[in-house]
């Protein structure tokens, strides 16, 4: 029993010691994994910001990098002008309408104005699919009958197509980190500021899109601007009442009628009316031409 008393010290003096190592070791141990923990927070939180505030750099990198694409197929925007003299204006611009359904296109505006009767003009826009471009030129300038003006042109736009592709790629990758960190995100304050980051890249983004379906529209429909002049010859009608000879005889004939029945009358009321001064004027006319003779014969006698 007195030998037992004796160890017992030493065993309590070597469980303290043990004690003591162990919670030194699991020390070593938390503080190892804080330290991890801090290191993985820094690297997210700098790549955070490499993502946020490099945004740009990326760009250029790409960009710089898109001088080495090389892209088979030109993408070019064309657009003719034509003004033409043609006989029958609304038989011609039928002829163009059915030609463009032919081709695949479709007429995009049309307005028609006419000057008085002599002259009837109008324009015509038409969306061509590219490659029938040429031939649908030609087509209506066939049925013109004077050509009066051709213009076509042609924008290159391959490069700022290529240019938009590499922007929206970039835009892509940025979109995507961003979503990884949303999911990540513990604090509030931190995922607000994701979410506006990220609202603002899809409508970078959005517009990228929206200006290469444009692109893609205006390379795939060539524009045709059409101008169309008819000058009409315009005779004359002749009025009916002046071919209506019948009518016109028989209202001269009863003119000239009236006007004669309107002289007797006249001649008849002049006469009657005026009878008594008539007898004595034509009394006073006999007596001198009776006497007029009775001289005249006198004077042969003597």
């Amino acid at each position: 029993m007195k030998k037992l008393n004796k160890w017992v010290p030493i065993y309590l003096i070597a469980l303290l010691f043990f004690l003591a190592g162990c919670s030194a070791s699991s020390e070593d141990k938390s503080g190892n994994m804080n330290e991890a923990a801090m290191d993985s927070a820094k690297s997210s939180s700098s790549e955070y910001d490499s993502v946020s505030g490099g945004e740009k750099a990326t760009e250029n990198k790409t960009t710089t990098e898109t001088g080495k694409i090389t892209v088979s197929n030109k993408m070019v925007i064309y657009q003719a002008d034509l003004q033409l003299r043609v006989k029958k204006f609304n038989q011609t611009v039928r002829n163009l309408e059915d030609s463009a359904l032919k081709y695949g296109g479709y007429i995009a505006e049309s307005n028609v104005t006419k000057e008085g009767k002599e002259q009837v003009s109008g324009s015509i826009k038409i969306r061509i699919p590219q490659k029938h471009f040429q031939d649908f030129l030609h087509e209506a300038e066939g049925k013109a009958a004077e050509v009066l003006q051709r213009t076509i042109t042609g924008q290159d736009v391959t490069e700022e197509y290529v240019d938009l592709e590499s922007r929206l790629k970039s835009k892509r990758v940025v979109e995507e980190r961003l979503l990884t960190f949303m999911k990540g995100a513990a604090k509030t304050e931190d995922l607000l500021k994701i979410s506006a980051d990220l609202a603002a890249v899809q409508e970078e983004i959005e517009t990228i899109e929206g200006k290469m379906k444009f692109l893609e529209n205006q390379t795939s429909l060539s524009t045709v601007n059409i101008t169309l002049y008819e000058n009409k010859v315009v005779v004359p009608n002749i009025e009916k009442d002046k071919l209506n000879t019948w009518e016109k005889t028989k209202k001269q004939f009863m003119k000239s009628t009236n006007m004669l029945l309107a002289g007797l009358s006249g001649l008849v009321v002049f006469l009657l009316g005026n009878l008594p001064i008539l007898l004595i004027m034509a009394i006073i006319c006999f007596l001198v031409i009776l006497l007029y003779k009775k001289r005249k014969n006198q004077n042969r006698r003597e």
